[in-house]
């Protein structure tokens, strides 16, 4: 079995985001980590859309990420550590629109070690020094700076090491131009290792330690190290110089303080508390993240709690000398894992779980009635101030960047009959999760829609005058009669347009710099700018069938395949040129490129004929309308159309023809420009009707937009050609549109109307709906019945609805009491906080929801349809008591007995459930009976012992995975009856897939487990297992002998039992077989071998084999904690094999990943990969420069274009 992996979906999470003038100008990008792929984003000034540049694949694990100018520089550069034990720094070329490594320096071994740095950055705000630390002990400082011919340098490491000490934290303090300075979090633990009774590790305390480098000595000292009262969580550095005080802020438990070296005493303020909080008052409440923003007079700091209140933080001085900070509520957003406040008054929030979002700070919330905290408020030790969150004042949402993470469960199915499968995800955490189900397209924006009279046949969009910069009309073409419609604030008829209105238009186009063209059956109008018409007639009983227009030359085929060719001449007249051409069949479609830049005309013309072939003929004034060549179709063409668009390896542009064919296809072929042959042609099947071509713009590049029975769009965007489908009904014409209000929009017709379109989300593989949930979905299984999707969702640390009604009920009774005994004023004014504390309820999904404390639990089971009409709606919810979690369901139809046929939902719950160390007070097994509306009726709980971790159905019967006892229930009238059971698991079943009479349980950490039900002797018998240990996450089962299977640490592996295994084993109760029979490494005297190994490098947490396109082979689906999809495809030739094993070879050797990773020891992380090609690699080839790909091209005997075809091919045939 051979694998090539490939990602559909990247990851969609944000681990770190920082911003900087990455490509020189004065516009400032964000570059941020999704673990291992780096990304540039532009959040455009004007529209408040945040754009992606590029993103890169760097095949590691990226730990921290900072940004950096040299002094007096205009540029940014980004500096990374990553698990390669090397440090990267990188620098943007925005012509080639790549990330280039300017330096790399080894300094240890590589992957995720305890004293190997790489975890922690600090960079010296002037840019002259950065910091790379370990968790442990090693700590190296890097000098920069700049040789004569102001390239960045970097020197060789000086170390900072001290043992037995853990780092927290580490940032660059601002001391403008003095020796460079570092503070860090640390804690030694030499006492506390060495004393054995643990008081010293009661006792130790955090230290804040500065580090200084002495530029002049060149090495690095400790200069003052002072011990912290509370335990501290991050440094936020002060600004220094000229701009402030310098110093650090350090973010600690409940309280906010100050430092800085010499006289300066420290200065605490409390962390502020929500008023009338649900959580529990006793618990700490941190600052996670936070966000500096420094102008040339003044700054301030941006710092999130882990509720998601945001607090502008400011800081009083008096002769450099700090006097106070003050704490003032600015607005409340998702928590984040970084922000970022950019220079055009943009907030960029990278939200720790779920979508990201990008607002504007209208208001610095200097003016508003919040009440500011100071610490020089006086307050007793342990108290704190009060605020009230309310809805957002100073911040405005612009854009919002959709993101997956995290993926806790996804099947593939077609639930609403679109013949192209959609994926089902269970996404997010707490109150901001949801189920999404994701197409295969582009997400198109509906401008308008507005009827027509009768059933128009075509459209087309033109300018009046080259230089203008919007279309001018619309012209509609019906089957007696053409409309024209002018576009402006609204779009209306015009009837002085010159346009012959009594005839259908074949086809119309601006001509020259001012004049317009129209072709219809009987003739072709020439229409100057001074409204002068000029006419030829058809002659005889001759009519034009098809014609072909650019902004030169005009084309026509009359009956009989006769061709007419027109060129304009330099005063603006069209004349025919003298021949004309026969051809030898019927004209069913013709095609003329654009005219470039600087050129009088364009020197060819595609004509498919009705004898199945496209010929291409010559313009070229030496021999005109000579052929030059041709190529036969496998079926009629239907339509063609002639793009200028960049080869995938990113080379110069070229023609492309493409060729829609009836049955269908798509064809895109190279024209070669100067001796018109064809070449290098890719097939895509599109749909089932004729395919129909269209000329739009994409990006101010040319594009083509293909109609069949789905609309697909040809476009090449970010170094990649793409051709995806758009998620919109049904299109039958269309053309490019351009106005004021959608500069690169479409307008299109269907049925009766006319529609115009926006395409935003370019380079997207998926677009979305979404039901937002109310807790973690954990699983979700689909009834295949009537396709409803029954979720299961969960949360610990929190309460039920029924719980916080209580709480808010009791919270408010206690603020009445609490005024009992004062004036009546007093009384009335309680009296109304309690009911504004009641009735007043923020929403979750932004303001969080109430912590409850360890082992406090909340589930429901909720039943969705969403195949309703588009808009997917909750059928019915079963919400679960306080401190019972659902943990696993499944669906079964019991077999035993005529009145259970219907399907029963059977829901594992652990009650009062503790998660480490594992332990619950009770199990239950609930089996509900489903009806057709989507209601859940409850027949009987089931009490079982330990924690039901999986359920599976089996031949009619309950498989259950109850700790670590595999059993097998049947149902009954009162509860279910157990009949068999297998103690013989290690330590608790995660998983549970059945085939047949086998069963695959996967242990949650001693990999799977194949189990055979014996039914004579009414036994479950272990037979094989695997030799490796593995943390399960999932498991799928691909045949009767072969389960591929994920594990927490981000491998795939995929196990295969050998020819000699037999499932015929007696089990042996009694032991009193011989010792070498026992079994094989403490477990089954059989083992399975492993066929397949990969590291994916994320969580997966979901498998599951699936045809992904229509007509397409089936492929192994993986979806990961941070967001992304990926398949695994299998091969099914030998030689196809062999060609992506030589290229991944060459791929490695001479494109090794960014930041200095080995690609190979990064793909065999715990095991060394086998029998799996990395396709991400592979698809890098296109991205490389064109004299590298000719150079691997040749050594695999190959043209550039032809790898890429095999690249395209390998994706097209089983995803997109």
């Amino acid at each position: 079995m051979f694998l090539y992996n490939l990602t559909l979906q990247g990851s969609t999470a944000i681990t770190h985001a920082v911003h900087g003038n990455f490509s020189g100008t004065k516009q400032q990008e964000i570059v941020i980590s999704r673990g291992k792929t780096l990304e540039l984003l532009r959040p455009d000034p004007n529209t408040g859309k945040v754009h992606t540049l590029m993103k890169v694949e760097i095949f590691g694990i990226i730990r921290s990420m900072m940004s950096f100018r040299l002094t007096g520089g205009t540029k940014d550069y980004i500096v990374v550590g990553s698990d390669s034990g090397r440090i990267v720094i990188l620098e943007y070329i925005p012509t080639k629109n790549i990330l280039e490594k300017v330096h790399q320096e080894t300094f240890g071994k590589s992957g995720c070690r305890r004293i190997v740095p790489g975890q922690y950055l600090a960079i010296d705000p002037k840019g002259r020094a950065v910091m790379i630390g370990a968790i442990e002990k090693q700590k190296l400082v890097y000098i920069l700076n700049r040789d004569a011919e102001a390239r960045l340098t970097i020197s060789s490491p000086l170390e900072a090491h001290k043992s037995n000490t853990l780092v927290y934290h580490m940032v660059g303090v601002d001391v403008g131009f003095e020796n460079p300075m570092f503070a860090c979090l640390e804690i030694d633990y030499e006492e506390a290792d060495s004393d054995p009774t643990g008081e010293a590790a009661q006792k130790t305390q955090q230290t804040l330690t500065f580090y200084e480098l002495d530029l002049g000595l060149n090495h690095v000292v400790r200069k003052y190290s002072e011990p912290l009262e509370e335990h501290a969580n991050f440094l936020i550095t002060v600004p220094g110089g000229n701009d402030g005080p310098s110093g650090v802020l350090i973010c600690s438990e409940n309280y906010l303080t100050y430092k800085n070296l010499g006289d300066q005493h420290d200065i605490r303020c409390p962390i502020p508390r929500r008023r009338n909080d649900l959580d529990d008052p006793e618990r700490g409440m941190i600052f996670v993240c936070s966000a500096t923003h420094k102008t040339k007079s003044m700054f301030f700091f941006l710092a999130q709690t882990e509720q998601g209140d945001i607090f502008k933080i400011t800081i009083e001085t008096d002769e450099d000398m700090v006097t106070e900070i003050k704490l003032k509520y600015f607005d409340t957003v998702p928590v984040a894992s970084s922000m970022c406040v950019l220079k055009t008054g943009f907030l960029f929030v990278a939200c720790e779980f779920g979508n990201h979002y990008l607002y504007q700070i209208a208001h610095l919330g200097d003016e508003d009635d919040e009440p500011e905290f100071s610490s020089a408020m006086p307050l007793e030790e342990g108290d704190t101030f009060f605020f009230a969150p309310r809805s957002l004042r100073n911040l405005v949402l612009v854009d919002e960047l959709d993101s997956l993470s995290p993926i806790l469960a996804c099947h593939v199915a077609d639930l609403t009959g679109e013949d192209t499968p959609q994926v089902y995800l269970a996404c997010g955490r707490g109150p901001r999760s949801s189920l999404r189900a994701l197409r295969h397209g582009l997400e198109v924006a509906e401008m308008a829609v507005s009827e027509l009279p009768g059933s128009p046949n075509a459209v087309w969009t033109v300018r009046r005058h080259k230089d203008e910069e919007y279309d001018s009309y619309i012209i509609v073409s019906f089957v007696n009669a053409t409309l024209v419609l002018s576009i402006g604030e609204t779009v209306e008829e015009v009837t002085d347009s010159g346009f012959l209105g009594t005839t259908p238009t074949l086809s119309c186009h601006a001509l020259g710099n001012d004049a317009l063209v129209q072709v219809y059956p009987d003739g072709i109008r020439h229409i100057r700018a001074d409204k002068r018409v000029n006419e030829w007639k058809a002659p005889g009983k001759k009519s034009i069938v098809k014609c072909a227009v650019n902004q030169r030359q005009v084309v026509i085929a009359l009956t009989g395949g006769e061709l007419v060719y027109f060129e304009m001449d330099p005063t603006g007249q069209l004349n025919e040129y003298t021949e004309r051409k026969k051809l030898s069949s019927d004209v069913s479609c013709m095609a003329l490129g654009s005219v470039a830049t600087g050129e009088q005309r364009a020197w060819f013309l595609a004509v498919g004929l009705s004898d199945n072939t496209v010929r291409i003929i010559s313009l070229d004034p030496a021999d005109c309308l000579s052929p030059r060549s041709m190529q036969a179709l496998p079926a009629g063409a239907e339509s063609l159309c002639i793009v200028e668009q960049p080869f995938e390896s990113g080379a110069k542009s070229a023609l492309h023809l493409n060729i829609g064919l009836s049955n269908g296809v798509l064809l895109r072929t190279t024209l070669d420009s100067v001796s018109g042959d064809l070449a290098d042609t890719r097939t895509r099947y599109l749909g089932s009707r004729p395919v129909k071509l269209f000329k739009v713009r994409v990006q101010g590049s040319e594009a083509v937009l293909a109609v069949s029975s789905r609309t697909w769009l040809g476009y090449h965007y970010q170094n990649r050609f793409h051709l995806t489908p758009l998620s919109y009904e049904c299109l039958e014409y269309a053309a490019g549109f351009s106005s004021e209000q959608c500069a690169e929009g479409i307008v299109a017709i269907s049925s009766n109307t006319l529609r115009i379109l926006a395409l935003e989300k370019l380079g997207a593989v998926f677009n979305q709906t979404t039901v937002p949930l109310e807790y973690t979905p954990r699983k979700f299984i689909i009834n295949s019945d009537n396709n409803h999707i029954i979720v299961l969702e969960t949360d610990h640390n929190s309460y039920t609805e029924e719980m916080k009604k209580q709480r808010r009920v009791q919270m408010a009774q206690e603020m009445r009491e609490a005024a009992a005994g004062g004036g009546v004023e007093e009384q009335q004014l309680a009296n109304e906080m309690a009911d504004a504390f009641l009735s007043d309820i923020l929403p979750e999904s932004t303001f969080s929801s109430p912590k409850a404390g360890a082992g406090m639990w909340a589930s429901q089971i909720r039943v969705v349809d969403m195949s309703v009409g588009g808009q997917p709606t909750t059928l019915y919810k079963v919400q679960l008591e306080q401190n019972e979690a659902a943990v696993s369901l499944c669906i079964v139809r019991w077999s035993s007995h005529s009145e259970h046929t219907s399907p029963h939902l059977v829901v594992g719950v652990a009650k009062d459930a503790i998660l480490s160390p594992r332990s619950c007070t009770e199990g239950f097994l609930h089996v509900y009976k489903i009806h057709g509306t989507g209601k859940l009726e409850l027949l009987h709980k089931t009490a079982v012992d330990e924690y039901p971790g999986a359920l599976a159905s089996f031949n009619g019967k309950l498989l259950a995975g109850v700790g670590r006892m595999l059993r097998l229930y049947d149902i009954g009238r009162r509860k279910l009856l157990r009949k068999c059971e297998n103690r013989h698991i290690p330590n608790l079943i995660a998983d549970i897939k059945t085939i047949r009479q086998r069963i695959y349980v996967s242990d949650v950490q001693e990999s799977v487990i194949c189990v055979k039900f014996k039914k004579r002797e009414n036994q479950l018998i272990i037979f094989a297992d695997d030799t490796n240990p593995r943390w399960i996450t999932n498991s799928c089962i691909l045949d009767y002998d072969t389960v591929a299977m994920s594990d927490k640490f981000g491998n795939v592996a995929v196990m295969r039992l050998p020819q000699s295994v037999t499932d015929d084993v007696d089990e042996d109760p009694t032991g009193n077989k011989a010792l070498w029979d026992r079994g094989l490494l403490n477990g089954a005297s059989q083992k399975g071998d492993i066929a397949v190994n990969f590291h994916v490098g994320e969580t997966i947490t979901s498998l599951q084999r699936a045809t992904l396109i229509p007509g397409g082979s089936e492929a192994l689906l993986y979806a990961t904690v941070s967001g992304s999809l990926g398949v695994l495809l299998p091969f099914t030739s030998r030689e196809d094999h062999d060609f992506f094993q030589h290229l991944e070879m060459h791929m490695r050797s001479e494109n090794p990943p960014l930041c200095g990773r080995d690609h190979l020891s990064f793909r065999s992380y715990y095991y060394p990969v086998k029998n799996v090609i990395d396709g991400d690699l592979c698809e890098q080839f296109n991205s490389l420069d064109p004299a590298k790909q000719k150079a691997i091209a040749s050594d695999l005997e190959r043209t550039p274009a032809e790898v890429s075809k095999k690249l395209e091919d390998i994706r097209t045939r089983y995803a997109f």
